[in-house]
């Protein structure tokens, strides 16, 4: 069998796995498929994930079934604003050893994980936001220092609430384009709220079962990164993304007067990975323009930020790139 029957083979059982993996979680996490296509996005990009919602939306739900379905070891730290870098990455204790010397003992702390949940993160000082830093970058921690590892895959997905903003910490913006997408988790519509109510207050809920493992998600990571993107759909990535930028000759005056700065490199990078995700997760071997349109929302609203002047006319980031990217949409449709 050739090289490209195998590939197509192995996208098509992937794509298989991934549908049962999606039904699995959408029976606990009901209703919001779009944040689960999302999420598994970025899991199989092999990359961390901001969620961006209300409190009581299930977004700690979905975390934790998240960890069920595709087989991954999970912690959990809710970030508060005593939080140490120390009690996210351990720490090494004095102990007597044999003999009756003393001796330092490295303790791990819950970042040694397969996926780790950073509730409310803007709530911890900067010193301890960015003791994840190194973690979601490099996949190690130094510690006293040693260099360690972290578990493999090793993901992080971080929630933040985007009205209680008292006695909160902005997340910098290095740390912010660490992430690969940012998930806007809105409210359900009536229909899922109705569902939710009904397997929700019962005797019994549905429990989540585990579709993947730690190797079997290694494996659909390194397949993705083997699926072909088409000259014309990388062409549409870079010209989205250079349009974003306010000093590039291609952005549009409505960019150039309300944008500080726009996105980088790292940017369209995650567009090339995250819209294989997509057409993966739809059963497809290639991405498309509509994979590119659909993901510019999530890749780029928090790789960019509003001027001074925009923020205080009221201009909204999101309609500014749901404008830049309707320039490349033949159809007009907004990310």
């Amino acid at each position: 069998m050739s090289d490209e029957a195998n590939l197509v083979a192995e996208v098509e059982a992937l794509g298989q796995q991934l549908a049962e993996a999606k039904a699995a979680i959408t029976r606990r996490f009901i209703g919001q498929e779009r944040v689960v296509k999302l999420t598994l996005s970025a899991l199989l990009c092999g990359g961390h994930a901001l969620l961006i919602g209300l409190p009581g939306l299930g977004k700690t739900r979905l975390v934790d079934t998240l960890s069920t379905v595709m087989g991954l070891n999970g912690n959990r730290v809710q970030f508060t604003p005593d939080l140490m870098p120390a009690d996210i990455l351990g720490s090494e204790v004095l102990e007597k050893g044999k003999g009756g010397t003393r001796e330092f003992r490295f303790v791990p702390g819950p970042i040694f994980c397969q996926l780790l949940m950073a509730d409310e993160i803007n709530r911890a000082s900067p010193r301890t936001q960015s003791a994840l830093l190194q973690a979601m970058q490099e996949k190690q921690v130094t510690v006293a220092g040693a260099d360690r590892p972290l578990d493999a895959p090793f993901h992080v997905l971080a929630t933040q609430n985007p009205i209680e903003q008292e006695g909160t910490y902005p997340l910098p913006e290095a740390q912010l384009d660490r992430f690969l997408v940012q998930i806007d988790v809105p409210y359900p519509d009536r229909d899922t709220e109705r569902d939710i109510l009904l397997a929700t207050t019962g005797v019994a809920e549905e429990a989540a079962h585990e579709v993947f493992d730690a190797e079997a998600l290694i494996a659909a990571q390194t397949l993705l990164r083997r699926m072909p993107v088409g000259e014309s759909v990388m062409e549409l990535i870079l010209d989205l993304v250079r349009a974003c930028r306010p000093d590039d000759e291609s952005a549009s005056e409505a960019v150039r007067e309300n944008i500080a700065w726009g996105p980088g490199p790292r940017a369209a990078q995650a567009l090339m990975m995250t819209v294989r995700a997509q057409a993966l997760l739809q059963g497809r071997l290639a991405p498309n323009a509509q994979d590119v349109i659909d993901m510019a929302g999530p890749v780029l609203s928090h790789r960019m930020a509003l001027t001074f002047a925009a923020r205080a006319r009221g201009e909204s980031l999101a309609a500014l790139i749901a404008q830049t990217v309707a320039r490349f949409d033949p159809m007009g449709a907004a990310a």
